[in-house]
């Protein structure tokens, strides 16, 4: 660790928070109540979030009156679901019924106000958990960083001068901080593996569908929620509580055929790995975030897999994502209030303005290319079982910027993003796990990726691998 680590101001809980799956097992044995559990969690983010910036509002009330629910429900042998009484950060872009859902911005208006639960909140409250919070995201989430016109930006709480990552920056600051033992977090990008990845967390980006997304999704095809959490088990079991099909949407997926967090066991013995430091078109990632690639697949090679270093058949998907991306943001601003339009960020205006400048044929021809790509990794993985890559081509940067020091800034957030958007253009689950750490201390992460609908081998994958890093750190 470098001497500049040795002055760095973090926000990291005093002692190592407990679980989801620790708080429920006390909540069980009568050792400690949802109402004291949420008393910490408003305490800890009264304390943190000054520097933080992590939630974009909290009612207090709301999360107490939730959590005296839970309570009496534990008390009465009766308990809900699969969450009843744990903290669970909702982004600000889950419709929730009794909060603000402004989507980054600041100005009020009516759009702000949802009268029902989106697919998210709905599965939360189904299993009992306590929505604690609206966390902060950058307008529209149309960037790997959070931050925005009048707001301070999101910071890591491994170091405070750097980015929490975006677009659920927020949840992943809240939860790395020891504010919330879960958050929730969606994907059209890279949304959760990015801020997890900065944070030192799991995050899991599921199979489109899996978790169903009601409203649709602004980004359509690109877009996936799913969770944020300090462990695979306790990713796993948010997971569980928010896959499923919602009638009011199309295009999920029924619930899984056995709970993710039942098949975490079993290892890796037999598996067939690929390692990719590059994907083949990825022309600037630095030497340390491959480090910690390597490691880990020589550790799933000494666990019985058969790991080789091989590139996915993605070409250079980059035009194609720009495209999808680009036309998607200038479709959801065409609806945009007055007052959020005004507001908007000079880089998110030119990014709307470059898709508005997009033709008809064009959106067509490029959805047809990203299904032809769905394909090709269709069969990439009949062969291979995952893909192991890094999770970012740099370590945390500075906060308040889209981009690393000395990069040019033409090259927008995806170029420092290569490992992520290229599977939701896919829709194949991925997952980033914590792996080591760089000269300064901040977080490095992992990238599992998986067939489609094949989320038990990246959870398994991920569990051996962070049972082998020995544990939660």
């Amino acid at each position: 660790m470098s001497a500049a680590a040795d002055s760095t101001r973090r926000l990291l809980p005093p002692r190592p928070p407990a679980t989801a799956g620790e708080l429920l097992a006390r909540y069980a044995a009568r050792e400690q109540s949802p109402v004291e559990v949420a008393r910490e969690a408003l305490a800890r983010i009264a304390a943190t979030d000054g520097e933080l910036h992590a939630f974009s509002f909290l009612d207090e009330q709301a999360v107490l009156s939730a959590a005296r629910a839970s309570e009496h429900r534990w008390a009465s042998g009766e308990p809900l679901g699969l969450l009843d009484g744990v903290p669970v950060a909702v982004k600000d872009v889950d419709p929730q019924a009794d909060a603000p859902n402004r989507l980054g911005f600041q100005a009020d208006d009516a759009r702000a106000h949802p009268a029902e639960d989106g697919s998210i909140v709905a599965a939360l409250r189904r299993n009992g958990a306590v929505p604690t919070g609206r966390t902060a995201v950058p307008q529209l989430g149309w960037k790997g960083v959070t931050d925005g016109p009048g707001r301070a930006p999101t910071r890591n709480p491994h170091d405070l001068s750097r980015t929490a990552g975006g677009s659920s920056g927020g949840s992943a600051a809240a939860v790395a901080a020891g504010c919330v033992p879960l958050a929730t977090g969606t994907d059209g990008g890279g949304s959760i593996r990015i801020p997890a990845a900065c944070c030192g967390l799991v995050g899991i980006k599921p199979t489109f569908g899996r978790v169903a997304q009601w409203p649709p999704s602004g980004v359509g095809a690109l877009g996936h929620s799913g969770p944020i959490a300090r462990t695979v088990a306790d990713a796993a079991l948010l997971l569980d509580a928010l896959a499923g099909r919602d009638p009011r949407e199309a295009a999920s997926l029924p619930d899984p055929a056995r709970p993710y967090r039942e098949r975490l066991d079993g290892g890796v013995a037999g598996l067939r790995v690929a390692v990719s430091t590059t994907l083949g078109f990825a022309d600037r990632v630095a030497p340390e975030v491959v480090a910690p690639v390597l490691e880990a697949a020589a550790a799933l090679g000494e666990l019985g897999a058969h790991v080789e270093q091989v590139d996915p058949p993605l070409g250079d998907p980059r035009p194609l994502f720009d495209l999808l991306w680009e036309t998607s943001m200038a479709a959801i601003a065409a609806d945009l209030p007055a007052a959020w339009s005004e507001e908007l960020q000079d880089g998110l205006r030119a990014t709307i303005e470059r898709g508005r400048g997009r033709d008809a044929v064009a959106l067509a021809r490029a959805e047809l290319e990203r299904m032809r790509l769905g394909a090709a990794m269709g069969g990439f993985h009949e062969q291979w079982d995952l893909l192991l890559t890094p999770a970012l081509a740099v370590p945390p940067f500075a906060a308040g910027q889209d981009l690393p020091d000395g990069w040019p800034a033409e090259a927008g957030w995806p170029a420092w993003t290569p490992f992520t958007w290229p599977f939701n253009l896919t829709q194949q689950p991925a997952l980033t796990l914590p792996w080591g750490a760089d000269a300064d201390g901040l977080p490095l992460g992992l990238q599992l990726v998986g067939a489609r609908h094949d989320e038990p081998a990246v959870l398994r994958a991920a569990a051996a691998l962070e049972e082998r890093r020995g544990g939660v750190r």
